[in-house]
């Protein structure tokens, strides 16, 4: 089924609506359109595609709710989903947090988070861009294996207190690792883009061969405080867990207030107001911006609008569900999707050439957390590591784990680079003193 116009969305969905009898009904549609392909030892292996739109609904009656959903929409299948929803919703128990639908919203224009050229990629596209990606490592006799996806949709919702919601979205994403022959040397490279024009597969390779050939017979130095220098895959990740992702996750002000969160207070209470990083950091969230667009309504039908989440190291707004703002008395702010770091202008090569000694980490894995009240996490260096003396890379390193937590990395900083996108953020490239490495790892 195509991308649904917002007058055929909703079309749908007010059909859904006179079939209830709840007290309450909300309703949303969703649809995507897209493919991936993946290549492993530089060959095309797997292709896929997705095509399809589901509608999910939500009947009340009291506190109580039921959901039930379906991707068929003749009259007679609506209806059945309607009257499933009903029949789980009347056998539900009452929730303690029951909130009523929202009524009619203001929503900002999300026509940017949608692009045209994303929406026309086809398997022949896909297989250009992957072919650019595997010809370019024969070509320098590296072996690769890459994952490309992209996906083109749409979220619509209605409720029976007359809320109205519709946008359309585009992604593509990227990401390839670069392996020497002798198996020494490993290098990697991910993007993302709203608009496929911008996206170029044998560019990403290339990056990630270079690191690849420049991360062979790496040398082992004792693992200590160093000074780092991150770059963005190092602090953002689209598969594992990642340090600058845990830190935004922690921005909850439920879990800050009841005592399981880096910004909760002995006693009671949160942090919020409170200096906790480096006055250079500044983080927020903009659905227009033209970077990253991300939708203008959040799950349950919120307005996302442009929301200052840090100010020059002052948390300053918490995230929470509706429920938790009105219990605690707090603005009612949902979850961003993505979010900016502000930096400056440096790339990571002038933070290298501003380095007495460091090291240089390309990308950080298997992210796992320690203590969730101090953020405390631990992982591996991956995929090219490397020692800089005199403003210069001097060698590669052998991988190390860390111990590390955000909060202590970001009161830490000594340089921030330029944002990129990367996973739906901006990110800066970072440098950081005394970050802690507890180990080696003959981890390539």
């Amino acid at each position: 089924m195509p991308i649904l116009s917002k007058d055929d969305a909703q079309t749908i969905l007010k059909k859904v609506l006179s079939f209830s009898t709840a007290d309450e009904c909300e309703v949303s549609l969703n649809g995507q359109i897209g493919g991936n392909v993946r290549s492993a030892r530089n060959t095309i292996s797997t292709a896929g595609a997705v095509d399809n739109v589901s509608l999910a609904v939500e009947s009340r009656f009291g506190k109580r709710s039921g959901l039930a959903t379906c991707n068929e929409f003749d009259d007679a299948t609506l209806r059945r989903c309607v009257q499933r929803a009903e029949e789980i919703a009347k056998l539900a128990p009452e929730s303690p947090e029951y909130m009523p639908l929202l009524g009619p919203q203001q929503y900002l224009d999300g026509s940017k988070s949608f692009a045209a050229s994303t929406a026309a990629i086809d398997p022949d596209y896909r297989a250009r861009q992957m072919g650019a990606s595997t010809a370019l490592c024969d070509q320098k006799k590296v072996s690769s294996a890459g994952f490309l996806v992209d996906s083109a949709g749409f979220v619509a919702k209605r409720n029976s207190k007359g809320l109205e919601a519709y946008q359309q979205f585009t992604n593509v994403e990227f990401s390839v690792t670069v392996r020497t022959p002798d198996g020494t040397g490993s290098g990697y490279a991910a993007a993302d883009y709203t608009d496929a024009s911008k996206f170029d597969a044998a560019r990403l390779t290339r990056v990630a061969a270079e690191k690849a050939s420049s991360s062979m017979k790496a040398r082992a130095i004792e693992p200590g405080k160093y000074t780092v220098i991150l770059e963005p895959n190092a602090l953002v990740s689209n598969v594992d867990t990642s340090l600058m992702v845990a830190l935004m996750g922690a921005l909850d002000a439920r879990n800050a207030d009841e005592g399981r969160s880096f910004l909760s207070k002995k006693g009671g209470g949160n942090r919020k107001g409170e200096k906790m990083f480096d006055e250079r950091v500044t983080i927020y969230s903009d659905p227009l911006n033209a970077e990253i667009p991300d939708l203008t309504f959040s799950g349950d039908g919120r307005p996302q609008k442009r929301v200052t989440w840090i100010e020059k190291g002052v948390v300053k707004n918490l995230y929470s569900s509706r429920y938790w703002a009105q219990k605690a008395g707090i603005p009612d702010l949902p979850r961003p999707g993505g979010w900016i770091m502000e930096g400056g202008t440096q790339s990571t090569a002038d933070l290298i050439k501003g380095t007495a000694k460091g090291i240089l980490v390309t990308r950080l894995w298997y992210i796992r957390p320690v203590d969730p009240q101090t953020l405390l996490y631990t992982g591996l260096t991956r995929d090219g590591t490397f020692y800089i003396e005199n403003g210069q890379i001097k060698f590669p390193v052998k991988n190390f784990r860390f111990n590390e937590s955000p909060i202590i990395m970001l009161n830490n900083l000594e340089a921030i680079g330029k944002p990129v996108r990367l996973g739906g953020n901006l990110i800066p490239p970072l440098k950081i003193r005394d970050f802690t490495f507890t180990s080696l790892s003959d981890a390539v």
